[in-house]
């Protein structure tokens, strides 16, 4: 059986294409139309997938969409009846778009469906996923686990903000959840919005942003905003927020209880955002870590945990529940936001309809194929993009030669940029399109993030490490090939600050080389870690491999490969523009290799403005 699974019209919009339960291909739209976090209906992604099954749209069997529009209304109008009067501004704003567009989704998306292919537009095909059930579905099937509890947590599906399901077999069963407008997801993105950065787009600058400051507001978060049980679930009190019915997250009693208004983006970043953020956090996990505790408890004999939705990303709590203990397994789908639900409603639809069988079918051990489900460039193709776009470049004749001299260029501590074999599906660069670096250099994090990123100093990269050598430089001995885990650097590569340098605050630690790898490790002595195996990405391995052999260190700086407010980049010519337009010093795409010095000067380009601020 072969079946599309779409996620659209919200943010992230998404396609997936599955064949017998095998994942085939996945992507976001945002790679094609190069808008970040681009929410229109995917025909991009759908004719990717498509074409990388080689199969014609007659031959999909389902089509999936991840939520249920209807249901969604009916919380929508139910929320504003509840809040009445208070919110008719947004209401009179929200009802035209719902009246107009949205309640009729159904046929938006046939209209849509039939603009690619009149066959995808079968209305016998079309099928509809409730939002909870797609982000479990997405993280249990691909586990390599027979059972487990799956627990999903983001701002808000139809009603749910937060779900536990159990995992048996090719059974997949929702059994409790936590409704709208308590959500997690929500609070964390109203302190997003209130330290001035964007909803569903800067949550993971907050949880960069948190190191840097103390956790003062924490107890207060605790007392006035949220009411946690002992077993993680909670309520929030909707009068210091605005997101019900209002057009901003917050309120006055909110502004009111933290000392002022929300930051403005152009503000500079005060001492109090970094003890916002680092409270916010703490929360987040002291939240997370009861609700792990008590579904282990629940559980029984499984000791298995599957994680999904856009708090599965907070890679810092996942890290706190994997050294917290009650699972001995973890697995978090690498695209856990909205993106992802495209995948877990084929899936869902998938299993749905099999006939029962005693145990789930695992296609590999890593069923998600390390997360390489995007667009590959055939050699001569690259050759041929390149050269229409001006670029000057070498080839070189095998792999080897490759891994050599991008090693050596690494080695040299220069920022590379890596475009190779098929793109990541999900917000994190894994090795396929990425900017690398030398981990070893004090310098390193500073310019990638000022002179090649054009974003924030305060934001932490991450570390690719081989596998086999994982424990050796960081506290952690598991698998983290999705860069979803975060965990402290070993104690004996730290460098112990001076007393003077203890004394220094938020940004100001950030120019203080903090371990024999500090342009991976945070202010905190932690690192979000990626694992490199060489069964899901032999080259990126074979890499580190050679850069382990030139330096003795077995890490590189990883950092997706774009701008800020850019998405990763997709073709050969995406990759040479953001080369052109940054501070790149060598580029790899397929085996073309390409220096900045060499480069045609009237190409370069002012990435620096280029793409809205994220």
């Amino acid at each position: 059986m072969l079946i599309l699974g779409i996620s659209a019209y919200y943010h992230d919009s998404a396609a997936a294409l599955i064949r017998d339960g095998e994942i085939l291909a996945a992507a976001q739209e945002e790679r094609f139309t190069r808008k970040k976090h681009d929410p229109d209906f995917p025909r991009n992604a759908i004719a990717f997938c498509l074409a990388q099954a080689n199969a014609a749209p007659a031959e999909v069997d389902r089509v999936v969409f991840y939520e249920k529009p209807f249901l969604k209304f009916e919380r929508l109008i139910e929320t504003y009846l509840a809040f009445a009067p208070k919110g008719f501004s947004s209401f009179r704003k929200a009802m035209p778009l719902w009246i107009g567009e949205k309640l009729f989704q159904r046929d938006l998306l046939l209209k849509s469906l039939k603009e690619i292919d009149p066959a995808l537009a079968d209305k016998s095909k079309l099928r509809f996923s409730e939002h909870h059930l797609s982000h479990a579905a997405s993280a249990y099937y691909p586990s390599p686990f027979q059972n487990a509890v799956v627990l999903t947590m983001d701002g808000v599906g139809e009603w749910a903000t937060t779900s536990a399901a159990v995992g048996e077999g090719e059974k997949l069963t929702l059994t409790k959840e936590i409704h709208f407008p308590h959500s997690l997801g929500l609070l964390y993105s109203a302190f997003t919005y209130y330290t001035g950065f964007k909803v569903n787009s800067g949550e993971y600058k907050v949880m960069g942003l948190a190191p840097y400051g103390e956790p003062k507001y924490a107890q207060m978060i605790l007392d006035r905003l949220i009411d946690v049980k002992a077993d993680g679930s909670f309520r929030l009190d909707q009068s210091y927020f605005n997101y019900a019915t209002g057009l901003t997250m917050t309120g006055p009693r909110f502004d009111e209880l933290f000392g002022g208004p929300a930051r403005k983006p152009s503000d500079p970043l005060e001492q109090r955002h970094m003890d916002l953020a680092a409270s916010v956090q703490a929360v987040t996990e002291e939240v997370v870590l009861r609700m792990t505790r008590a579904l282990a408890a629940e559980a029984g004999a499984s000791r298995n945990l599957c994680l999904a939705g856009g708090v599965a990303l907070n890679c810092v709590a996942n890290g706190k529940i994997l050294r917290d203990g009650p699972f001995d397994g973890i697995f978090v789908q690498p695209a856990a936001g909205d993106a992802g639900g495209a995948l877990g409603a084929a899936l869902a639809a998938y299993y749905d309809e099999k006939p029962a069988a005693a145990a789930k079918s695992v296609v590999k051990p890593d069923a998600m194929k390390g997360s390489y489900l995007g667009p590959a460039y055939a050699q001569e193709d690259i050759e041929a993009r390149l050269a229409a776009a001006g670029a000057v470049f070498s080839v070189v004749d095998e792999d080897a030669h490759l891994v050599e001299k991008t090693a050596a260029a690494l080695a040299a501590g220069q920022a590379v940029g890596w475009h190779q074999g098929r793109m990541e599906f999900g917000p994190r660069a894994l090795g396929a399109r990425s900017i690398l670096g030398d981990p070893r250099s004090p310098t390193m994090q500073k310019a990638l993030n000022l002179k090649v990123k054009y974003r924030e100093s305060f934001r932490p990269f991450a570390p690719s490490v081989l596998r086999e050598d994982v424990s050796d430089w960081f506290e952690l001995d598991a698998d983290s090939p999705y860069m979803l885990i975060v965990a402290p650097v070993k104690a004996e590569r730290r460098r112990k600050m001076t007393a003077q340098e203890e004394t220094l605050f938020g940004i100001d630690k950030l120019n203080v080389p903090r371990s024999d790898i500090p342009a991976v490790t945070h202010v905190d002595y932690s690192a979000r870690v990626q694992t490199v195996h060489k069964e899901t990405n032999p080259l990126y391995y074979a890499l580190i491999s050679r850069f382990k052999e030139l330096t003795g260190c077995p890490v590189l700086v990883n950092t997706s490969f774009n701008v800020r407010g850019e998405p990763i980049v997709n073709t050969p010519e995406d990759a040479f523009r953001c080369f052109m337009g940054s501070e790149i010093e060598f580029l790899a795409v397929g085996r073309c290799v390409l220096h900045k010095d060499r480069q045609n000067p009237a190409l370069k380009l002012d990435y620096k403005n280029a793409f809205e601020l994220d």
